[in-house]
């Protein structure tokens, strides 16, 4: 886990901001306790990082790493178990829950 000092420092500095504007990315730094607070974020991050990297640090290209991310969030928005639903996947938790639709006549 970074801490606040080096996380301010590393993602406040004039190279990250150039790399950010270069690949078309907006920056967002909130204060910690304030409704900009991106706690479900950072957790979300953590957990993709966690599950797809397993302490490798870095993919061998752009292509692979992208193939992994897609790879991760299709596992985890469709079969990953969630302990919101009941350690159900979300695919699950939506066909028990999804409103029925009457067709129009």
């Amino acid at each position: 886990m970074l801490q606040r000092p080096v996380e301010l420092a590393q993602y406040g500095s004039k190279a990250f901001a150039q790399l950010c504007a270069e690949w078309g990315v907006t920056q967002s730094m909130g204060a910690v306790g304030t409704s900009a607070d991106n706690a479900l974020a950072e957790s979300f991050n953590a957990t993709l990082k966690r599950e797809t990297l397993r302490g490798g640090g870095t993919w061998p290209d752009p292509a692979i790493c992208r193939r992994e991310v897609f790879r991760w969030v299709t596992r985890y928005n469709t079969r990953r178990r969630h302990s919101w639903f009941g350690q159900q996947p979300p695919i699950t938790y939506e066909q028990q829950h999804a409103p029925t639709l009457r067709l129009a006549a």
